[in-house]
Parts: structure tokens; sequence; C-alpha cells
């Protein structure tokens, strides 16, 4: 389980995106986050891995507190919880297969025979593996996206964070990601938290929603919840593109 209490983190005078977050996120869950643009989304999920150091309140990722920890807590914490990048984060410099294998080396430092056998398996996750020895710049924007995904589920987090994983992606595209992410919730039993835009991604992955504005959770229920709210801001969301 991940706790946040309180949690505030200012740029400057002007710019503050958290201004007092509380949220928990039950294991089993798949956490849609929503807010507009600046409303601190990203901030809360590089702040949950300790990209980002607070300025006031709690994270507990289990038992393990994230706000001031040392370095070795962090290492451990960053080994329960992935973060999926926009972009996928790949080397560009590396093939799909020596991407997937760098974690497994470096940091779990795991024997040749089970760096070999993951990657595989992890490619067949995410439905390619036949990419295994392509460049990333010879991926689709989809392609990296989903090698991305199976970079980070290959150390085997017990929580996944992606931030914006259908943006800028074609519409079918786009829902082909969102399908992953259930998938990877269904098979592999991980507690997700997706940020997004997408009313579309929301529709296929999430069972919880929460809207954050002015800095703090205005919201916190179920899809279905969230889809009946008085809320302006959810009711544009949703009649927007007219998602059922």
């Amino acid at each position: 389980m991940i706790v946040v209490r309180d949690l505030h983190k200012a740029f400057s005078a002007t710019v503050r995106p958290l201004r007092g977050v509380d949220l928990d996120v039950e294991l089993g869950t798949t956490l849609a986050v929503l807010g507009r643009s600046g409303s601190g989304k990203s901030v809360l999920l590089k702040s949950i891995v300790g990209l980002i150091e607070p300025d006031r309140g709690s994270i507990t990722v289990e038992d393990d507190e994230v706000v001031g920890a040392d370095r070795d807590t962090l290492l451990k914490i960053r080994r329960k919880v992935g973060y999926v990048f926009q972009n996928g984060a790949l080397y560009d410099s590396l093939t799909v297969g020596e991407n997937l294998s760098f974690p497994l080396e470096k940091v779990l430092k795991l024997p040749p025979d089970e760096v070999r056998d993951r990657v595989h398996q992890y490619l067949e996750h995410v439905g390619l593996p036949e990419k295994i020895n392509v460049m990333p710049a010879d991926l689709s924007g989809g392609q990296r996206k989903r090698i991305g995904v199976a970079r980070t589920i290959i150390t085997e987090p017990e929580y996944l964070l992606y931030d914006e994983p259908t943006t800028g992606l074609d519409p079918q595209t786009a829902k082909e990601i969102s399908k992953l992410v259930v998938q990877l919730q269904n098979d592999l039993k991980i507690t997700s938290i997706v940020v997004t835009h997408d009313p579309y991604c929301i529709n296929i992955v999430a069972n919880r929603v929460v809207f954050i504005d002015e800095g703090v959770v205005v919201f916190n229920g179920t899809k279905e919840e969230s889809k009946e709210s008085d809320i302006e801001f959810l009711r544009e969301f949703y009649t927007a593109d007219l998602v059922s």
C-alpha cells in the first residue's frame, strides 16, 4: 500500500503544485490521477519514487518512508515501485534486448542465463518478442511505450507509475497501451497509478479516480462515481469525448 499524507511542494512563491495531498493506494488498484495542466500530477508521481523531494509531508511505500530517505532506502523503494516515463526513456545506443538486460545486470546482478530468459519473457508480456535486436530509433511510438513498460516491469516491481502513457499516440495505439496496463494488472498483480488526460484510457484501465485541484485532492472515488460527480472538471472531462 502507498500512503500519502499532507504532501506539499512549491517551486516558487507562485508555483505550488502540491498543497496538502492525501492519498491511499490500495493493493490491486489501478488509480487514475486527473487534474488540470500544472496541477501537480507528475510532481506527485516523481515524489513517490524520490525523484522530487517534497517540502513537507509523508509518503510511505509499505513500511518505508520516502520523504527524507537515505540512498539505500530509496533503492529499496525503487525496486518495489517502477516508473514508466512518457517517452519510454530507452537508451538510444542499446538494442531493445540490451535495454531490458541493463537493470537486470547492473541493479539485480542476475546471471546471464536468467537475464536472457527474463528478457524473452517480458518482451512476450508486451507482445514484441521479435524486436529484441532492434534499435530504439527503429521503433514506432507505440512500440517504444511498450518496450519502456517491459524495461520497467522486468525487475518485477509491486507498483507501477505511468506518466501519460497514451500521450502522442494515435487512438488505436493508445487503446492498445491502455489494454496492456489492464493485462499487466491482471497477469502480474501489479498495483498502478496512471496520470493521464485521456478519458478513453481511464475508461479502460481505472477502477478508482482522484482529481487534484489547486494542490489538494478534491475527489476520490470509483470510476463510476467520478462519472456521476457534479464537479465541473469531471463532467467536462467525460462528456468532451462522449466517453460512456
